[in-house]
């Protein structure tokens, strides 16, 4: 949660196949989901707080992370069981159908829950998925996340991060990069990685979308791209799923992350999309 917030926050648990997921509610209105993947719950108070005021605004856990506990630690997190989880959420909060919004693996996500729940959403935006199957190169790049994975598991933390970044095509200082992934580190935050990198990143990035199911709801879909993301593999992901599905890209502020950054302009943007 957001510590400098005064917005009310009321967390709860929620029992679902396998799992026991952690989820945040705030706000009052229309239903409004915040989801990443492995992002958590904390990194999208800042815009649920803003979006507060005139929603009621979901945000979670996603399976594995975080708070969220699996009966099988080992078990892989794969899109499906993740969009079965924000499923379950949304009826059990009986506020639905919602706008969800899913931020990098979390758009993964949301396309998987418009695919197989297209009841329980009014609009998915898909921020930034990172669906490399859907690249020319697709076979180079699920190559570099084999070998992005097998460097994490060899114990060489900090190069697989710096691997990751740089196939990304995004820019870190190595000073950044060792502040980040280096030294004493907090055990939840190394568990959290652990988990990204050996359950949940394969699964992800390799999902291949229903195009025939999403373009029959491509009218209640936005495929979002960071302004400052040009060229980077998620710019080319999100502008591969546009054009297979007939829409053009909805540019919103920032980078991949831009929610995280600058909350209150992205809250803006992101009201214009909701038609606020």
């Amino acid at each position: 949660m957001n510590p400098t917030s005064t917005t009310p926050v009321t967390a709860r648990t929620l029992e679902v196949p396998g799992a026991r997921l952690h989820f945040e509610v705030r706000g009052a209105g229309s239903l409004v989901v915040l989801v990443g993947a492995p992002m958590v719950a904390a990194a999208f108070a800042p815009l649920a707080d803003l979006l507060a005021a005139g929603h009621t605004v979901l945000t979670t856990d996603p399976r594995g992370v975080g708070a969220s506990v699996l009966d099988d630690p080992a078990q892989d997190s794969t899109p499906e069981l993740r969009a079965d989880d924000l499923a379950r959420l949304i009826t059990h909060l009986d506020a639905g159908p919602a706008v969800v919004f899913g931020s990098s693996g979390g758009a993964v996500t949301a396309l998987a829950l418009a695919q197989a729940r297209p009841d329980l959403v009014t609009k998915v935006i898909a921020h930034e998925p990172p669906l490399v199957e859907l690249l020319d190169d697709r076979a180079e790049m699920r190559k570099q996340t084999e070998d992005l994975v097998a460097i994490y598991q060899s114990g060489d933390v900090l190069g697989a991060w710096r691997k990751f970044f740089g196939d990304a095509g995004i820019e870190l200082p190595e000073q950044a990069l060792e502040q980040m992934f280096g030294g004493d580190r907090d055990p939840a935050q190394v568990a959290d990685e652990s988990f990204w990198f050996n359950h949940e990143i394969r699964g992800s990035t390799f999902w291949q979308p229903d195009l025939e199911r999403l373009r029959a709801v491509s009218a209640r879909l936005v495929i979002g791209i960071g302004e400052t993301s040009t060229g980077q593999t998620c710019d080319r992901t999100s502008r591969a799923l546009a054009d297979l599905l007939g829409l053009t890209p909805t540019m919103f502020p920032g980078d991949h992350t831009g929610f995280v950054g600058e909350p209150d302009i992205f809250d803006h943007r992101l009201r214009a999309v909701l038609g606020d």
